[in-house]
Parts: C-alpha cells; sequence; structure tokens
C-alpha cells in the first residue's frame, strides 16, 4: 500500500456510484437540549469523562475509519514506553527509507536522518505528520505491521473491541476500523493514563528549527475549556474530530466522524460542546478505562487473534447494514471474497474513484498524497518537473530555502508520473488548507522569480 501513496499511477476504471444519505438539520426544543441530529452516514458520541456517562450518541458503535485519529494510540503506546523508561523524550528517531517516503502531511525528514521522540511527537499532535508516525512505529515495533498489531491488542486491553489498526497514521487501508465510541475511550484512556504527556495535545504549534509549524485543530482557543484531542481526514472517512473539555470540574470526551467538511464538523462539535457540557457532572467517580500497564506488548499480541483477512468494510461511508463489528480477539469467520473492479488500463491522468471501494486486486494508487492527510484542500503548488528523482528533490529544497516564509507551512514531496514511455517526478509543495492559499503562494513565489502552478490533485 505504502507504494501507492509514494506517487501517482495513471488508472482509468470504470465509475462507480456513491449513494450518500444527506445529512439531517439539527432540531431545537424550547427548554430541552439542543440534540444534533446526525445523518445516517454521521456518527458521534459524547461523554461526561468523571462519570462515563454517555450524555448523547448517534451511531457511536458503526463502523468508520479512523483517518489520522489512529495516532491517538500510536500516541498512547509512545507515552507508556515513556513513562515504563524504555525511551525518553530526547531518544533518537531514526527515518527508515520506508518512513521518509509517507505522503504528506509529514514532516519532510529524509531517509537516514532522525528527530527526537518530543519533536516526533509535536509533529504528530500538531501537523499529523504520517512521516512520524511511522518512524515510532518502526522504533517502538521492530517493524510498522509489528506495531499494529500492538495498537490492537492494546485497543483490546483498553476495552476498545471494535477497532482494528492496521498502520500507525491511519492513511486509507480497507482492513483499518473504529468506532466513535472506541475512539472516545481511547480518549479517556490518554489523559487518565498519561496525564505527564497529554498536555501535548493542547499544543497549537512548535518550533522545527527555524520553522513554526501550526496545528489543525480550530477548536482549541475557539472553546472555552478545549484542551486536545485530534483531527483526521481521509476521502473515505471524511471529516473526524475528538475533543477534550475540561472547565469547572466538568470534563467531556466528545467524537464527531464523517463531517462534510472540516468546518461543518468543527461546527458541530462545538454544538455538542455547549448543549451537554452543562449537564456534565463535576464530580469524579473513579478511574473509567482499566489500566495494563502490566501486559507486555508479546503476551498482549498473543492474546489477540487479528483477522488473517480484512473484514468487510463499508462504501465510503458505512451505514447500519455494516454496524457488526468483530469480536473481541476473535477469528473473523469465513466470507465471500470481495468483488473485482475492471481491469485498470494505462491513461494520461488518473481517473478520481473512492478509496473504499471493494477491491480484491492492487490498493488504487491515484489516491492523491495531501487529500488523504489531515488537511482538507487537495491544492497543491508545483515547482518544477523532471526526469530525475534527485533533481526534483533538488528543486524543492532550494524553492524551500529562497521562499521559506511563503512554504512555511507546506511540505514539499515528489510525485512520479510517465510520459511518452518515461517516468518524470513532479516537485510539489502540499499542505495548503484551501484553494485561496495554494494561489496566493504561488503569487508570492513568482514575485521571487520562481516558475509555479497552483493544482488540485
Amino acid at each position: 500500500m505504502r507504494k501507492a501513496f509514494s506517487g501517482i499511477v495513471s488508472l482509468s476504471v470504470r465509475s462507480f456510484r456513491v449513494v450518500a444519505t444527506a445529512t439531517a438539520a439539527a432540531v431545537f426544543l424550547a427548554g430541552a437540549t439542543v440534540a444534533s441530529q446526525a445523518a445516517a452516514n454521521d456518527a458521534a458520541i459524547v461523554i461526561d469523562a468523571n462519570t462515563g456517562k454517555t450524555l448523547y450518541s448517534s451511531n457511536a458503535n458503526a463502523r468508520r475509519y479512523p483517518a489520522s485519529l489512529t495516532k491517538m494510540m500510536t500516541l498512547y503506546l509512545t507515552f507508556e514506553a515513556l513513562s515504563k523508561g524504555k525511551i525518553s523524550k530526547t531518544t533518537q528517531v531514526p527515518f527508515s527509507a520506508n518512513a521518509a517516503g509517507e505522503p504528506p502531511t509529514k514532516l519532510g525528514v529524509r531517509s537516514g536522518g532522525s528527530i527526537t521522540v518530543e519533536t516526533a511527537i509535536l509533529s504528530m499532535v500538531t501537523k499529523s505528520a504520517n512521516d512520524s508516525s511511522t518512524a515510532l512505529a518502526e522504533l517502538l515495533g521492530g517493524s510498522e505491521a509489528n506495531f499494529a498489531k500492538m495498537m490492537t491488542a492494546k485497543a483490546r486491553s483498553l476495552g476498545m473491541t471494535n477497532t482494528v489498526f492496521r498502520n500507525a497514521h491511519g492513511l486509507p487501508n480497507p482492513g483499518q476500523f473504529t468506532t466513535a465510541r472506541d475512539m472516545a475511550t481511547l480518549g479517556m484512556a490518554l489523559r487518565e493514563h498519561h496525564p505527564q504527556y497529554y498536555g501535548y495535545f493542547a499544543e497549537r504549534s512548535f518550533m522545527y528549527g527555524r520553522q513554526r509549524i501550526n496545528g489543525h485543530n480550530r477548536l482549541l482557543g475557539r472553546i472555552k475549556g478545549v484542551d486536545g484531542i485530534k483531527t483526521g481526514y481521509t476521502r473515505a472517512s471524511g471529516f473526524n474530530l475528538v475533543s477534550s473539555v475540561s472547565i469547572d470540574g466538568r470534563k467531556l470526551v466528545a467524537v464527531v466522524m464523517g463531517g462534510k467538511s472540516g468546518a461543518s464538523r468543527d461546527n458541530e462539535m462545538a454544538r455538542l460542546i455547549n448543549a451537554y457540557l452543562p449537564k456534565a457532572s463535576q464530580r469524579g467517580g473513579g478511574a473509567l478505562i482499566a489500566r495494563t500497564d502490566n501486559d507486555t506488548a508479546s503476551k498482549a499480541i498473543a492474546r489477540v487473534s487479528l483477522p488473517k483477512h480484512d473484514a468487510p468494510t463499508p462504501d465510503f461511508k458505512p451505514g447500519t447494514d455494516v454496524e457488526a463489528v468483530i469480536a473481541s480477539a476473535a477469528p473473523v469467520p469465513a466470507r465471500a471474497p470481495k468483488p473485482k473492479l475492471p481491469v485498470a488500463m494505462a491513461a494520461p491522468e488518473p481517473a478520481d474513484i473512492p478509496f473504499a471501494q471493494a477491491y480484491s486486486g492492487p490498493e488504487p494508487q491515484q489516491i492523491d498524497p495531501v487529500n488523504t492527510a489531515s488537511l482538507p484542500s487537495g491544492w497543491v503548488v508545483q515547482v518544477a518537473s523532471s526526469p530525475s528523482k534527485s533533481e526534483a528533490e533538488a528543486a524543492l529544497d532550494k524553492t524551500a530555502a529562497q521562499a521559506r516564509a511563503v512554504l512555511a507551512s507546506a511540505s514539499g514531496y515528489t510525485v512520479p508520473f510517465r510520459k511518452g514511455g518515461v517516468t518524470y517526478f513532479r516537485a510539489r509543495f502540499g499542505g495548503f488548507e484551501t484553494q485561496t492559499a495554494a494561489l496566493r503562494a504561488c503569487t508570492a513565489l513568482k514575485k521571487q522569480r520562481i516558475e509555479c502552478f497552483a493544482v488540485q490533485q
């Protein structure tokens, strides 16, 4: 799958129709709770983090793709390793070619380079860096595949029975899924079990060398009492958000999954917090999530039988027909093979089809590297194209150095494509949140005599 994201390979596939249920309007009752009515394809939950009481629930046990919410578990295991003294904040995290090759959003560390554990943590909670996630996974698990087993094992031990992890970052994988309730459980576990590290989730930016990297969580600083936790987005998952609130003794953990846009997701979360925070208890009832620090990773993995094959997953955003979940520590029963897509034919540009369609062959390679990250925009700025990958990377380095202020929040990467039987490499900067931001960046580059153009992948 990783090769599928390292570049865009031309495919031509017959289109499939995906029918989405329209979002229902919020219902306001005078003198009653403001209950935001989620559409059948959306999921949300609000839990009183003092008592564990569910204050609001909509499709909370329905299967969803976690996207970058996956990094919450990667961070949980990182915090666990820190608390046990296996690593320290200054431990160097090496970047393999595998980690360095992850698509944006990423920190951009080259293969053979390294950063500290603390830098990796900060890059994940703010920039949602996919490369840092993989590098940490390889450091702690030996390999990303083994670390994914550790993640699923830890999920089971925390009571997250409806979650399976296949990677450390959340980029699309048909066998990786969760529920809003499980994500709320993980959010509470992070605060309860690792309070000494939980403050990282409140970071809105951090300095990486001379570059300030800003975060994606727009509710920090907007809603009083919000102190984290994580955003997530892929085309298949929609816009996801886990939020934690602590104010005047009241604590909430809320989850919204499957939002139509970043703004609508944030507004939905704000409505839920405003509606249910006054109903939360000011008195705690003790620990809500069982702690399993005494379990070694190997014992935990041995107790969990992961599905030998990817469990059936939904189209785009699943409905109630896929709300059945895999039983904890139990093999998945045999099932019929997934229907195959027509054989792909070569074409100048890739077709844009939903990743989550049933597909039993090689994973689609037309997923663009920015829209599968944690940002809501697929707009990028291209600065060069060369038959040499090293030349394309050199163009990225030169542009980044020449226009450091313009590209402060952007990530450089290369995309291979074939033309006339020759493989070329596009040098692009991604991470722009809107089309306007990409256009403005390109205009600023041109003023510095750097040729470029903005394009939506």
